[in-house]
């Protein structure tokens, strides 16, 4: 029931459809749509199109779970929301996987928007299990983020947590690589870039446009991260519970 609520309160806020859903697909059109469609990116193999179908389609989810659950949980705290919850015989991570699950579901029509846009425009071809292989990989994906959302929106305050946001948010965009490719870092910050969700995000989905498997450490390193943020935000729920 608690997924159902969320999913309807995100699909009614126009605002937030704007930026999650049209938003990275425009962005898409700016970067690559006056850009050769036979360019390649660095020594990734992908032709340009190609490179930032992912790279927008991923950043779209991003922002569909990491900005909507951040600030709509803070506000929450604020109206006494959580409170009421905390009536009820709902456990800490049933809250976390509720939010998780409900913002991933609004993520999808992102995902598929950018996918929609590139192949009409810029003609992006794949084999159709690329097609769904790529669009499972990048949705399961934002789960990570999803909960790295519920975890902010606990860790910050109301009057805070945009700017806070906005710092996670733009700066695992672009360090990630999903602004532009990791290859024209330097080397230090290449070697950092690495590590971060967002480019392990970014690689599951160029791999499979490679037609290959994903790389097992970049699957790892999404797990890891999904289980620090969701227990880090189960954690911080119920701290917040027993401050109330």
């Amino acid at each position: 029931m608690l997924i159902k609520l969320e999913i309807v309160r995100a699909l009614r806020n126009k605002k937030f459809l704007f930026f999650s859903v049209i938003y990275p697909s425009m962005l898409f059109l700016i970067i690559a749509g006056g850009q050769d469609s036979k360019e390649m990116v660095g020594d990734t193999g992908l032709a340009l199109p190609a490179f930032f179908m992912v790279s927008m389609a991923s950043f779209g989810a991003l922002t569909a779970v990491l900005m909507g659950n951040s600030e709509r949980i803070a506000k929450e705290r604020e109206s006494g929301w959580v409170r009421q919850l905390r009536l009820t015989s709902l456990p800490g991570r049933g809250y976390v996987i509720a939010k998780t699950a409900s913002a991933a579901v609004v993520s999808l029509p992102s995902i598929v928007v950018v996918f929609v846009v590139a192949a009409a425009v810029k003609d992006v071809r794949m084999e159709a299990w690329q097609w769904l292989a790529l669009t499972g990989a990048i949705w399961a994906g934002s789960l990570v983020f999803a909960a790295l959302g519920v975890a902010i929106g606990y860790l910050a305050t109301g009057d805070v947590v945009r700017p806070v946001t906005m710092i996670v948010y733009f700066g695992l965009s672009v360090l990630g690589g999903l602004w532009m490719p990791t290859a024209t870092f330097p080397g230090w910050l290449s070697d950092i870039a690495t590590w971060l969700p967002t480019h392990a995000y970014a690689a599951l989905g160029q791999a499979i446009e490679l037609g290959e498997a994903p790389h097992a450490q970049d699957v790892v390193l999404l797990v890891g991260y999904f289980v620090l943020f969701a227990g880090g935000a189960a954690w911080l729920y119920r701290k917040d519970t027993s401050k109330a």
